[in-house]
């Protein structure tokens, strides 16, 4: 049985005016009154006995909860054989999709190797096994998506010395990190680079800094196929402060130049499952309701409302005051229509009303 913090009785006092959803855990609920220490009101550092107004019933950053909403069936995947502990997805004429269910990464078949993309170090020891499923051809290739560890740190489980394939922005920034479980791109370009090996064909184009420099898409134009990392989650809310990204603005708009092409199968390296448009569409549906959210918080809240008299003179107080208001108005507005259709909406949304506010203020 997991263990549970044992909360102040202010701060027991705040959650349940929040009504953070499910419910308590057991072993919050059983401290009583006079268990718990008593907190006074007035001694600085203190949570203060009244929350913010109009709090969310999902629970906020930092809050320990009892039960995450359940993840709805159209955002689960096949089944991973757990003997096994990864699941081939065949995605046509050589190409095959490897997940474990959380990460995913892409092989392709040709007559003399095999290219792989993606190494994420969660399953990379069981790349040669699944490819060994396939065929008994040597791995030549490898395309990194991007310079992340959790998606080709795995690299030195693939073996040999593989022709690895990045964007020059990758090799950058692989060199600064000088991490031997990713060594450094062998062939890198700028904007475009077609990899033509026994007639099948990787089509890799940049389309600049979103989530990070030198993230990538990935097109085999004859499977239909089109891969990219860590810019749409299909069925989930994306990881939190939109996937990390380095300019939010601009993986906003990758996400509408991903809906833009065609393809009919998206790989974007994370979850249980292949994408589909609708699935593209229902990020970017989401992302346009998180701006206007946030955006109308923004104008509409009012900076230092509520905040104690003696503080006026703390600017980081205030205005940190002031962004939590925000917040607490963006997530109640998206609240109804996207936490029963995006998986894992609870765990992330305050991250992403955090970042939003921040990149329009700023950005």
């Amino acid at each position: 049985m997991p263990t549970v913090r044992v909360l102040p009785l202010v701060l027991l006092s705040m959650l349940a005016a929040c009504g953070r959803h499910e419910s308590v855990p057991p072993a919050v609920q059983s401290v009583s009154a006079s268990q718990a220490p008593a907190a006074k009101a007035s001694e600085p550092g203190t949570p203060a006995v009244v929350p913010y107004a109009n709090m969310p019933k999902i629970a906020p950053i930092g809050v320990r909860i009892d039960k995450h909403l359940d993840v709805p069936e159209s955002a689960r995947g096949p089944a991973i054989d757990p003997a096994k502990g990864y699941r081939l997805q065949d995605l046509g004429d050589g190409l095959y999709m490897v997940t474990e269910g959380a990460y995913q990464s892409m092989f392709l078949v040709y007559d003399k190797g095999v290219v792989v993309v993606d190494a994420p170090p969660t399953y990379a020891a069981k790349l040669p096994t699944a490819i060994a499923e396939i065929t008994k051809n040597p791995i030549t290739h490898v395309v990194y998506s991007h310079s992340h560890k959790d998606h080709i740190g795995g690299m030195p489980a693939l073996g040999g010395k593989p022709i690895i394939i990045a964007q020059e922005e990758t090799l950058r920034l692989l060199k600064r990190d000088n991490d031997p479980d990713r060594p450094l791109p062998t062939v890198t370009f700028k904007d475009a680079y077609t990899l033509d090996v026994g007639g099948k064909k990787l089509e890799l184009s940049y389309h600049g800094n979103g989530h990070e420099p030198g993230n990538i898409f990935i097109s085999a134009p004859k499977q239909k196929v089109l891969m990219v990392v860590d810019v749409v989650f299909p069925g989930w809310m994306p990881w939190r402060r939109f996937a990390v990204a380095q300019d939010v603005f601009g993986s906003i708009a990758q996400v509408d130049k991903i809906g833009s092409l065609e393809w009919d199968t998206f790989v974007g390296g994370h979850v249980t499952r292949t994408g589909t448009h609708a699935d593209v569409e229902a990020q970017a549906e989401f992302y346009r309701d998180l701006k206007a959210a946030a955006g109308k918080a923004l104008s509409t809240t009012k900076p230092g409302e509520g905040v104690n008299p003696q503080d006026m003179n703390n600017p980081w107080a205030v205005f940190d005051d002031y962004i939590d208001r925000v917040v607490v108005q963006c997530v109640d507005t998206l609240t109804p229509k996207w936490q029963s259709r995006l998986a894992g909406y609870d765990v992330y949304i305050w991250d992403q009303c955090y970042s939003m506010e921040q990149a329009l203020r700023i950005d």
